[in-house]
């Protein structure tokens, strides 16, 4: 296994931001999530996608122009990864960019490496 692939899910995963179907084939349909605008534990991808709708609902001003993993850094044990990065919202001049620490621990399936639990911070 290589570190690579872990890394090339992450970065593959938010090039398609913006099509659900393409980022949602990156996670475990029943992953964990903690956000920093979530009062609680999210399980599964429903959950996922009510966190997303009340987000589009209260968004103001556009949408970041480009969201990017950086920093990555990524470790094996055979079929679980783990990858720790800054993901990074940048928007248009006139904002200032939004970063988040994040852990995903991913999984190896016959699917492929999809994330099992992701865990993302704000970074004030």
């Amino acid at each position: 296994m290589s570190i690579d692939e872990l890394t090339s899910t992450i970065t593959d995963m938010y090039r398609s931001l913006g099509d659900r179907s393409a980022f949602d084939a990156h996670l475990h349909p029943d992953l964990t999530i903690w956000e920093s605008d979530a009062d609680r534990l999210l399980t599964g991808l429903t959950a996922l996608d009510v966190l997303r709708d009340r987000r589009a609902a209260e968004a103001t001003g556009p949408a970041p122009v480009s969201v990017t993993p950086e920093q990555l850094h990524a470790e094996s044990w055979d079929d679980t990864g783990l990858v720790r990065y800054v993901l990074r919202a940048r928007h248009a001049a006139d904002r200032p960019d939004v970063c988040f620490r994040v852990t995903d621990v991913l999984r190896r399936d016959d699917a492929g490496w999809r994330i099992v639990h992701h865990h993302a911070e704000a970074v004030r």
